[in-house]
């Protein structure tokens, strides 16, 4: 079992920044970490997934522009670095750990363990 521990959320004028972290342990192997986000309301979103090994990425078009998700290998973490931030990113953001490459990746059942999420609130 993989356990995910999120920080980094907060209050931020639009505009401004937030880097968000996801901080793994336990299980070691993981074939790769996506983050997600839900708003009130709303269904939970694929944003971002990172491969562990190749570091290949892949991201939702509403936010590619924007959003940039890397790792550190060697901290078990992996970010999300969100730039230009807009009132409607304001959600609960949350990482998901996958073990296998299972599809549609951007599907929340494909991931297998989750983190208690964090809260990112926009203000206009």
């Amino acid at each position: 079992q993989v356990q995910l521990i999120e920080s980094g959320g907060g209050l931020v004028q639009a505009g401004g920044s937030l880097r968000l972290s996801c901080a793994a342990s336990g299980r070691t192997f993981r074939y790769a970490m996506g983050w997600f986000r839900q708003a009130p309301g709303k269904e939970r979103e694929f944003l971002a997934r990172i491969r562990w090994s190749a570091g290949t990425t892949d991201y939702a078009d509403s936010v590619k522009a924007r959003f940039t998700i890397s790792r550190d290998n060697a901290k078990n973490t992996v970010y999300l670095q969100m730039n230009n931030l807009k009132p409607e990113d304001t959600a609960v953001y949350y990482c998901a750990a996958q073990s296998a490459p299972v599809s549609p990746y951007t599907s929340r059942s494909a991931y297998d363990a989750w983190g208690q999420g964090t809260q990112v609130t926009v203000s206009s």
